[in-house]
Formats: structure tokens, C-alpha cells, sequence
């Protein structure tokens, strides 16, 4: 019969047994997790370190994603924007080739495209936020092209507000406004309408090489007259005079006429006839015809352009009609007689600044854009008037209509100093995705370092976990070997 040994000295081998394998557990455990231990408590003393270095990295993650988002949105607003300078860039293009009816006709079809193109492109969405509607996020940023060119119901369209502008500047005799009289016999006179209006041709100045002929430059306080008196002198053939006019879109047309003794005369020319008054009546004549040829081509053409701005302004401005012919200024549309063509939000703040993310602990990046951002709309503008101007193949104005308007457009595309670029809002949003870049690798690098001093303290080296696993299991087993030995131990073998 064997004696098994229960006193104090088989408790203690027992306790010894047991606190090896539960270390052999852990070791393993260890080997299997790469950690140290699998809660704070076993960390020891770095346990507040490690809670405030997984905070941090968590942080970090969490910047990480919104670079992410945002990254993916200036992206599309940069392709977007960049797609819509093109479209102005190629609208140039066939604006040059306006010089017969199929190359105006093309010139508008390609407008018209173009300008579709450019309103879808604004309506970009990056998930369900709209990237060109400032601070309401949630609404497409600008109509549709048919409501915006041919309006909608009892709302005007871009179309209805060059016809009823056009009215207005040429007015009631197609003069553009201006009339022309002979205040005494031997003089003529161009002077703009009474009472005076934003509409028409305004008066710049005059002058003359007519033999003995004295000019009346405009005093600069409308309405304005101008005025050319030949005296008792009748002018010599070759001899001419020149008048300048202000157009509604800020540019300037001159008009020369030419002295000629050659019957009939021809184009930008009058018949010297046989003293000067009769000679004053045939300059009369002409100015007259040249002004009304002036009115239906370069004034048609300009004020297509001003309407257009009008239209794409914030409100819009109309013609106060009817009757828009004598009307004498403009004024506000409202939502309920006017397409407003931008639908998305119209605040005081910088359009960058409608959006915003944090990507670092204290700095934080503007990204936010607007479709009415006068880069944008310039160029939504000059596009859109090619594609509402009227040029009928069988109006006989149609081809100094189209020259008149190529060269404008041409000008205004190119955009002038002053006025803001496409490409300037891309340099804005350019420097957003440098501050992006530069966080984003800010925050690699931390993550980096952060994570490996973390791994110090809650990791484990496997090779050295291995090797105290192989001692412990050694010890374990020769430990084993002995307490088996000694609790088989009876009074037998001991003797």
C-alpha cells in the first residue's frame, strides 16, 4: 500500500505545478497574439501610456478617412472644372468659324451642347452631396438647359430675356436708341433719346476732316449730342468725319464716312452735292443707314451679351416692359417670372469656405465651391449667348450679326485681367489638396512611430517568447516527473 504525502511540502510542489502551466498559458497565448497581454491590467505601468497612444492613433485614423473623402471630391471638382474651361475653349473655336450660315449654325448647335454639358457637369455629386451648391449640399446646383434657355411655364428663359433686351436697345425706329437730325441746314446731329436710358448706342465722341466743317463733341451728361456743321464749305472727295458709340456690353464701334463724288456712292460713303446743304442731307442719309446697319449687327450682337449678363446675374435683371422698346431701365426678376438659373446656396461667405474639414489636430481645409463663382459664370454666360442669339439663315443681318458676335466672344472667352479664371479657383483648390497630401503623410509617419512604440510596449518578441516556452516546458516536465515520483513514494521503496 502506498503513503501519499498530503503536508505542507506536496501543497507547495502542487501550487508550484500549477503556476508554471497558467505561465505556459500566457507564453503561448503570447506566441499566438503577438501581445504582451489582453488587457490593460497586464500591462503594468505603461497602461496609461498605451490607452493615450491608441487614442492618438485612432485619431489619426479617423483625419485618414476624412483625406480620403475629401480627396475624392476636390478630384471630381478639379475634372469638372477643368471639362467646363475646355467647353469654353471650344466654343472659341467655333465662334472663329462664324462666317457663312452652316458655320453659324454649327457655332450654335455646338453652343447649345456645350452649355448642356456644362450644367450637367455642375450637378456632380460626390455620394449624396452636390460639389457646386456651396452650403446646401443637398440640392443640385444649377437648372436644367431647357428651362434655362426657353424657360418654364410663366418663368422666362435665357432666350426671352435677349428678345425683349434687343427691343430695348434698338428701340422704337431700330436706331439703337440715338437719333439722327439736322438742326440747321448745313449740320448734323446724332443725339442719344430723351428721357435718357441704359439701353442703345451712348455717344463717345466725333471728329472730322471736312473742309471748313466744325464738330460738338458730347458733353458727358446724358442724354448726349453730338453734332458736325459743314458751313458754306462743301468737303472734298476723300474728306471724312467719324463718329464713336458705346455698345450695351462695353465695347466701342466707329463709323466712318467717306466723302465721294462718285454716284451712286458706296458703303460708308455720301454723294457731295452741289453746296453743302445738300451735301449736309446726304450725310444725313447715310449716317442714318450706317447707324440702323450698326444697330441690327455689332448693337444686336452686344446686347445678346449684356443680356446674357443680365440673365446670370444675382437676381437677374430684366427689361422694365412691356413695351420694351421705349422701355428706359431694368429691373429685378423674381423665382416667379425669371429661371434662376443657379439653385444651390447664395450666402456672403467665401465660396471655399461653405466647406470645411479638420485633418489634423489644428489645421483644417476649405474646399467649398459654388456654381455662381464669376469664373464659373463668365464662362456658362459667353457660351449661352452664342446658343440664344437669333441668326436665321434667311435674315440678311445674320452674317455682320455673327462677325460682330465671333469677335466679342472670342475676347470674352479668353477672359480679362480682372475678371476671375476657371483656372484660378483650380489653383485655390489646388493648394487644399497640397495641405491634404501634406497632412496625409504627416500623419503616415506618426502612425508609423506611434504604432511601433506601441508595439514595444504591448508586443512581445517571438523568439524570446519561444525560448521561455522550451525552458518552461523543460522545467514543467522534469518538475512533473519529480512529484509523480514522490507521491508514489511508500514506506516500502522508502525503506
Amino acid at each position: 500500500m502506498s503513503v501519499v504525502n498530503v503536508g505542507t511540502r506536496s501543497l507547495l510542489l502542487t501550487q508550484s505545478l500549477v503556476g508554471m502551466r497558467t505561465q505556459l498559458g500566457d507564453l503561448q497565448r503570447q506566441l499566438a497574439t503577438g501581445k504582451r497581454a489582453d488587457n490593460y491590467a497586464g500591462i503594468g505601468i505603461d497602461r496609461g501610456l498605451t490607452v493615450g497612444l491608441r487614442s492618438h492613433l485612432s485619431s489619426i485614423s479617423s483625419y485618414n478617412d476624412t483625406i480620403t473623402s475629401v480627396k475624392v471630391r476636390l478630384e471630381l471638382a478639379q475634372t469638372v472644372l477643368s471639362r467646363v474651361s475646355a467647353a469654353g475653349r471650344e466654343t472659341k473655336a467655333v465662334a472663329a468659324e462664324m462666317t457663312s450660315v452652316d458655320g453659324r449654325a454649327t457655332a450654335q448647335a455646338s453652343a447649345t451642347s456645350a452649355l448642356g454639358e456644362m450644367l450637367g457637369l455642375l450637378n456632380t455629386q460626390a455620394g449624396d452631396r452636390f460639389l457646386f451648391s456651396g452650403l446646401a449640399s443637398d440640392k443640385p446646383s444649377v437648372d436644367t438647359l431647357s428651362h434655362i434657355l426657353d424657360g418654364d411655364g410663366a418663368r422666362a428663359g435665357l432666350k426671352q430675356i435677349v428678345a425683349e433686351r434687343l427691343q430695348a436697345d434698338l428701340g422704337a425706329t431700330g436706331l439703337g436708341r440715338v437719333e439722327v437730325t439736322s438742326p440747321s441746314p448745313t449740320s448734323v446731329a446724332v443725339g442719344e433719346e430723351s428721357p435718357a436710358t441704359v439701353f442703345g448706342f451712348k455717344l463717345v465722341g466725333i471728329s472730322s476732316s471736312l473742309s471748313g466743317s466744325t464738330v460738338m463733341s458730347p458733353a458727358g451728361v446724358p442724354p448726349q449730342q453730338m453734332s458736325v456743321d459743314l458751313g458754306a464749305t462743301n468737303p472734298v472727295a476723300g474728306e471724312s468725319v467719324r463718329l464713336s458709340f458705346s455698345l450695351p456690353d462695353g465695347s466701342t464701334e466707329t463709323i466712318t464716312l467717306t466723302a465721294t463724288s462718285t454716284t451712286p456712292p458706296g458703303v460708308g460713303e455720301f454723294l457731295i452735292g452741289a453746296d453743302s446743304t445738300e451735301t449736309a442731307a446726304n450725310l444725313q442719309s447715310a449716317l442714318s443707314t450706317k447707324i440702323g446697319s450698326l444697330a441690327r449687327t455689332a448693337l444686336s450682337a452686344a446686347s445678346a451679351l449684356a443680356a446674357s449678363g443680365n440673365f446670370f446675374a444675382e437676381p437677374p435683371q430684366r427689361v422694365a416692359g412691356p413695351p420694351f422698346d421705349t422701355a428706359t431701365g431694368l429691373v429685378a426678376g423674381t423665382a416667379t417670372d425669371t429661371v434662376m438659373w443657379y439653385t444651390g446656396e447664395s450666402g456672403s461667405q467665401p465660396a471655399r469656405a461653405t466647406a470645411m474639414a479638420k485633418v489634423d489636430q489644428s489645421i483644417s481645409v476649405q474646399y467649398g465651391t459654388r456654381a455662381n463663382e464669376e469664373g464659373i459664370r463668365w464662362q456658362l454666360q459667353q457660351v449661352a449667348a452664342l446658343a440664344a442669339i437669333s441668326m436665321t439663315s434667311t435674315d440678311p443681318d445674320s452674317s455682320g450679326r455673327g462677325a460682330a458676335l465671333s469677335t466679342r466672344l472670342r475676347a470674352l472667352l479668353d477672359v480679362p485681367l480682372g475678371t476671375q479664371s476657371i483656372e484660378q479657383i483650380q489653383s485655390e483648390l489646388a493648394g487644399a489638396q497640397t495641405s491634404l497630401g501634406a497632412a496625409e503623410k504627416r500623419h503616415q509617419q506618426t502612425k508609423a512611430t506611434l504604432g511601433n512604440l506601441l508595439q514595444e510596449i504591448e508586443g512581445v518578441s517571438n523568439e524570446e517568447v519561444a525560448a521561455q516556452i522550451l525552458a518552461l516546458q523543460t522545467s514543467l516536465q522534469a518538475s512533473l516527473q519529480t512529484t509523480a515520483k514522490l507521491f508514489q513514494t511508500s514506506i516500502l521503496n522508502y525503506l
